[in-house]
């Protein structure tokens, strides 16, 4: 008989709103982890389908069941999820994802052997309209992770684990549901945390037609764009200077000074970091001209990453 933990290391975090495709399976993902010393906490946030009702019916004592009478929204209920955790760590899943059964075992090493604050994984993507699943493309280092931050959210919310002392000094803010993840991770890296992500795909990251950040894309892109301007800017580098499709000739005067100032300020970024970052800068589908682009994106990458070391 599996009993609850009286002093769970790891406490899951899982919001619910209108999910009555997906939760039951998100919930057996977690019950049937081979790590054993966690709770999982279930917030309801007032569905109106029959999420709660699938909640309700699961009784394993290492589930702990909140149900909302109305809607409060996301960020408020991981603000809440956070403030009942116990466990000395905090995970997170979405209820319309899936965690791999080793997913708390594996983590959990990988953050307490690298000393960090928090971590992501890798995972695949899977499209639940076409069925399509596709692996992410990751970076796994603290330097890069920060770099990456610079043009998109390099951390998957739903497979991050952390200290609890972290997101209950450091809450979600409200008001940027679809991209509170974003945000968060902005916050955390200018007060100095140290991120990682496992090199491992630890979980299916579920794409439909009803989630937050597939309703509110204009919204979401006008959060994500404020905090980006944000987040450079306290780099010490100027907002004319971030990375948006250019023609060549604009391109090989702005595009270098953004990539070497932003290694100046985190050093280490790796040559594969400034590679993405770089492509920011550049048109797709360059026909005959694709072999140049690549090689002045992988030269300026790698020059780069060698001042990135030199500053070290």
């Amino acid at each position: 008989m599996i009993r609850p933990a009286s002093n769970p290391l790891i406490s899951v975090l899982m919001p619910a709103f209108n999910v009555e495709d997906y939760v039951g399976p998100a919930i057996e993902s977690i019950l049937n982890q081979t790590y054993l010393n966690f709770e999982l906490i279930v917030l309801d946030d007032g569905s109106s389908d029959a999420t709660a009702r699938i909640i309700d019916s699961y009784l394993d004592p290492r589930l702990k069941k909140v149900f909302l009478a109305e809607n409060k929204g996301l960020v408020n209920a991981r603000n809440a999820l956070v403030g009942m955790a116990q466990g000395k760590y905090i995970a997170f899943l979405d209820s319309d994802d899936l965690a791999d059964p080793r997913r708390l075992e594996l983590q959990l090493q990988y953050l307490e052997s690298n000393y960090l604050d928090l971590c992501g994984t890798d995972h695949l993507v899977l499209h639940q309209t076409s069925g399509k699943l596709k692996r992410s493309k990751q970076c796994h280092s603290d330097a890069d992770i920060r770099a990456m931050i610079s043009v998109c959210s390099p951390l998957c919310n739903p497979s991050v684990m952390g200290r609890t002392e972290v997101f209950k000094g450091m809450p979600y803010l409200s008001g940027n549901d679809g991209a509170e993840d974003y945000v968060m991770w902005v916050n955390l890296a200018l007060a100095g945390f140290i991120f990682g992500n496992v090199p491992k795909n630890l979980i299916t990251y579920r794409v439909h037609d009803n989630q937050i950040s597939q309703v509110q894309n204009a919204k979401v892109n006008m959060i994500f764009e404020e905090r980006r301007e944000q987040y450079i800017a306290s780099l010490g580098i100027s907002n004319k200077l971030i990375p948006t499709r250019l023609h060549w000739k604009e391109r090989l005067k702005l595009a270098p000074c953004f990539l070497f100032g932003l290694n100046k300020k985190i050093p280490g970024i790796s040559v594969g970091a400034n590679y993405q970052i770089y492509s920011r800068y550049q048109f797709r589908g360059n026909g005959i001209w694709t072999p140049l682009t690549r090689l002045e994106r992988f030269t300026i990458a790698f020059l780069a990453s060698i001042l990135g070391q030199v500053t070290k």
